[in-house]
């Protein structure tokens, strides 16, 4: 490895640095938890006016993540803080305040508000809800409820330790809620758009939610509540001595006008009417003047803004202990949890989060959350070593020990709908026909006698009676009346006279030739492997691409529609450059290759069926990983039943921006059929990052300069070195111009976050004044058309429709309101989490010495393997890089999916047992 300076560099003394960020604030590394969104929120950059009273935080990353496991915020403990304490920390956030490192993410860089994923990065289905209102309570009812808190407390550190049965959590005592005063406003009814009771998923094992009944409506209004012994919410502003006057309910007017009379009431900022409206409903004046926690519901917005906003309208009644507050606490950590890649939380980790944000009684918040319905509980079985071995019931039997788990429906649902997807396809497949089966293009045998068959039976005449054509006929299959896509897929036997194509349907001895010829063995293993399984989890690097390429080609020859989905618009390039390879003669062949956004909207791919199901038969899934749950259950749930789906994916890259680690969690679970590549990537890059993906970080030869070690002092030199390396240096040395360069750093924010270097390497590339909303024609920009989503492009120009973007060739125009939200940024630097699923020529890997708390092995391998000709680091974390590698692995996430696929292999393998 080479630390010579590039041909042509100049001296950082002889040049000066161009124009650098403000430098991390102490605030941000004494944050608990170490979580990006939550603790680095807690800083105010320099040069920039600290949020007061509701004010929106400033930043809107879309690519957030959180730091490491929920089990950071167990052992912290129930910290006491004021509530608005800017340095309280979500839940599930590990690493960095334990060890006193300055938390970095590549959503939110060091010193920066990054908490806001601002209004594109609104997590979707995010249901407006009231929180219960909830009045004084006297001294007895007050010592009822601490007391039956209590004893919840202890049922689920018992239950969590193996000491008790779950049950014993599920079926504990609500505690008894004191008459409200006469007036009180009927609250607990859903509002529009909230999924019903009916409709959340029950989980793995829990008994339902009780639902807690309602008030009866048509009293007066509830009463203030004074908390004399309360600690006023810390927003940097002072306490008014009471309420502000706001208008009536019956003046508010109709929408976002309504809402900005109550947010100007309160002291918030108006510009939040049009999102409050949309979050919270037709009601939204309403609900927030009931409610004014339901702020929280708008994205960006932040605990201490919303105390500071309650603070404005409800005077001293507004107190920590408010229910209503609690309530929205829980529903905002498990949200910023979603943030940081948490599916669920540990019931312990969101106590010790809701006592630092000076929640007086946590278990009776939760309690609540969980009686209302807000949030779902679920058991987990703990299987790690070290835990209490399991201790014996009523019944004489060991009980396993077990996790008590929180989480929002919506997760949940994506997770179990993931679940219940791949069984699905896994249970429909029909495994190739044998040398004694029927061939490939001769009629399907009978099986009227089948239950599928007798539901088709059942269905409407024209629908049981169609064919599903092949690729090359039509692409759009008959409808699907009850059998499975792959019964569906034959002719039937009363439609004899029939004259459209029969579906191919490979023989075993036709797989086995694929396979024969495939180009190596790892291709020969997938090919045999799609050939037995409805669902196979393949694993690779760089290299390892080319065999779901190879497997595609082969599918297509044998009559499939098979396709290929990629994350990116840069990797659907590259795999239809494989595709081209292996079938040369098939000038269609660079159709199979989609993104999956492209996928599922329609936009690329064979397009959806009568049923609304991909009209496909194979799909090749690469950049794996990088699948969301949301993504991955819209996904899976699209497929007709009897489809082949491949998981492709190195599985040591990051994981995806949105939550879940569904790649992992599946590997994991040893679900289905697996094949590990054993094409290595070749070159001094390739070695260096294979390497780092066992945690080695070694020292490797690069006679061609193809790996560049830097080092730089502070982050200054940082800036300076890397602005050279872009404009002067690597063109100079290997020809790669600065638009193919990719500069990939650890934040947004801090002295050498993208915000910086995009300051910087614009003002040496691409010098104006911002005409367009700070850009200018001719900006590298990495646009979000959706969270998690990041799109490179380049300016073209604007109009009055809003910002013009070429984003790999096609044209695309930004709305003017999304321009000010922040989807689009400056691209000539991203974070690692932006460029995953992306390569260029040259990649210059930027790490300052801020950025050291910031570094996994899954960070630093996914940043170190986005060049494939060059790869420069400028180095100034000195000996925390090696550290990271060996020793930090991964952050890691709470999920349920591992559990919900290894007990669905458990459920598929009892009726057999039972036999």
């Amino acid at each position: 490895m080479s630390t010579d300076r590039l041909a042509g560099d100049t001296p950082p003394e002889q040049e000066a640095a161009p124009g650098t960020a403000d430098a991390r604030t102490p605030a941000a590394a004494a944050a608990p938890g170490g979580n990006t969104e939550a603790a680095a929120a807690a800083a105010t950059p320099s040069g920039e006016a600290a949020a007061s009273g509701a004010a929106v935080a400033s930043d809107d990353d879309t690519t957030a993540q959180g730091d490491g496991p929920a089990e950071a915020a167990r052992k912290a403990g129930p910290a006491e803080a004021a509530p608005g304490d800017a340095t309280a920390a979500a839940p599930g956030n590990v690493t960095a305040a334990e060890d006193g490192r300055t938390p970095p993410q590549d959503a939110a860089g060091p010193g920066e508000d990054a908490a806001a994923s601002g209004p594109e990065a609104a997590a979707p289905g995010s249901e407006a809800r009231t929180a219960p209102a909830g009045a004084a309570r006297d001294t007895a009812a007050s010592g009822s409820a601490q007391a039956t808190a209590a004893a919840l407390a202890a049922a689920v550190r018992a239950v969590e330790s193996g000491e008790r049965s779950a049950a014993s959590f599920f079926n504990a005592p609500r505690p008894a809620k004191p008459a409200a005063p006469a007036g009180r406003p009927a609250q607990g009814a859903p509002s529009p758009g909230s999924p019903a009771p009916q409709d959340r998923p029950a989980g793995p094992a829990p008994e339902p939610a009780r639902q807690q009944p309602a008030p009866e409506a048509g009293g007066p209004a509830r009463p203030p509540v004074v908390d004399g012994n309360a600690t006023a919410p810390a927003t940097g502003a002072a306490a008014p001595t009471g309420p502000t006057a706001a208008p009536s309910p019956a003046a508010y007017a109709h929408g976002a006008e309504g809402v900005r009379q109550v947010l100007a009431a309160g002291g918030a900022p108006e510009a939040l009417a049009d999102r409050a409206a949309e979050v919270l409903g037709e009601r939204a004046a309403e609900a927030l003047r009931e409610d004014p926690w339901q702020l929280l519901t708008v994205p960006g917005v932040r605990p201490e803004q919303a105390d500071g906003f309650a603070r404005a309208l409800l005077g001293p009644a507004c107190g920590p202990g408010d229910e209503r507050r609690a309530q929205a606490l829980v529903g905002w950590l498990l949200e910023q949890a979603a943030v940081a890649g948490h599916s669920a939380l540990e019931a312990s980790a969101l106590r010790a989060a809701l006592a630092q944000r000076a929640v007086p009684d946590p278990d009776d918040a939760l309690q609540t959350a969980i009686a209302d319905g807000a949030v779902l509980v679920f058991q987990d079985a703990i299987e790690e070593p070290g835990r209490p071995r399991p201790v014996t019931d009523e019944d004489g039997e060991e009980a396993q020990p077990v996790r008590i788990l929180l989480g929002l429906d919506r997760f949940a649902m994506a997770e179990e709908s993931v679940a219940d997807g791949l069984a699905r396809l896994l249970n429909t497949f029909e495994a190739a026909a044998g040398p004694e089966d029927h061939p490939a293009d001769g009629p399907a045998p009978d099986e009227d006698a089948t239950a599928e068959d007798a539901t088709a039976e059942a269905a409407p005449a024209p629908a049981a009676d169609e064919e599903r054509p092949t690729a090359e006929t039509d692409t759009t299959p008959a409808a699907d009346t009850g059998a499975t896509g792959a019964e569906a897929g034959r002719t039937s036997d009363r439609d004899d006279d029939t004259t459209a194509a029969r579906p191919a349907h490979p023989s075993a001895a036709e797989w086995e030739a694929a396979a024969a010829a495939a180009p190596s063995p790892s291709a020969a293993e997938l090919i045999s492997a799609a050939a037995h399984s409805g669902l196979v989890a393949h694993t690779g690097a760089e290299a390892a691409r080319a065999e779901p390429a190879v497997l595609l080609a082969a599918a297509r020859s044998l009559g499939l529609r098979a396709f290929g989905a990629t994350h990116t618009e840069n990797g659907r390039r590259r795999l239809a450059t494989d595709l081209a390879e292996c079938a040369p003669d098939d000038t269609d062949i660079g159709t199979a290759a989609v993104t999956v956004s492209a996928l599922l909207s329609g936009q690329q791919g064979p397009g959806r069926d009568a049923d609304g199901a991909l009209a496909l038969d194979l799909l090749v899934v690469l950049d794996a990983p990088q699948l969301d749950l949301e993504t991955a259950a819209l996904l899976v749930e699209s497929l007709p039943d009897g489809t082949r789906l491949v998981l492709s994916g190195d599985p040591g890259v990051l994981w995806s921006a949105g939550p879940g680690r569904l790649f992992a969690d599946l590997l994991a679970a040893r679900f289905c059929p697996q094949v590990a590549s054993r094409t290595p990537d070749f070159g001094p890059i390739g070695e260096l990052v294979s390497g780092i993906g066992i945690g080695e970080l070694s020292q490797v030869e690069a006679p061609g300069k193809e790996v560049v070690i830097v080092p730089v002092r502070d982050a200054k030199e940082a800036v300076h070195r890397t602005v050279q390396l872009v404009a002067d240096s690597v063109p100079r040395a290997l020809g790669v111009p600065a638009d193919r360069t990719q500069v990939i750093t650890v934040g947004h924010g801090g002295a050498a976050g993208t915000r910086a270097l995009n300051a910087a390497l614009k003002e040496r590339l691409n010098p104006g004044p911002g005409r367009f909303g700070g850009f200018d024609p001719g900006d590298r920009v990495a646009y979000a058309p959706a969270p998690g989503r990041t799109v490179p492009g380049t300016v073209t120009g604007a109009d009055a429709g809003g910002l013009r973007l070429d984003c790999d060739g096609a044209a695309v125009v930004v709305p003017r309101e999304q321009v000010g939200t922040g989807a689009v940024r400056h691209g000539w630097a991203l974070t690692a989490h932006q460029a995953a699923g992306m390569r260029w020529p040259a990649a210059v890997v930027v790490l300052p010495g801020d950025a050291a708390g910031g570094l996994t092995r899954a960070w630093v391998y996914t940043a170190f393997s986005r060049g494939e000709r060059h790869l420069s680091v400028v180095q100034g974390v000195d000996q925390a890089l090696p550290r990271a590698v060996a020793e930090v692995p991964v952050k890691e996430r709470t999920t349920r999916l591992r559990t919900l696929l290894q007990q669905s292999v458990q459920t598929t393998q009892e009726p057999s047992t039972a036999d």
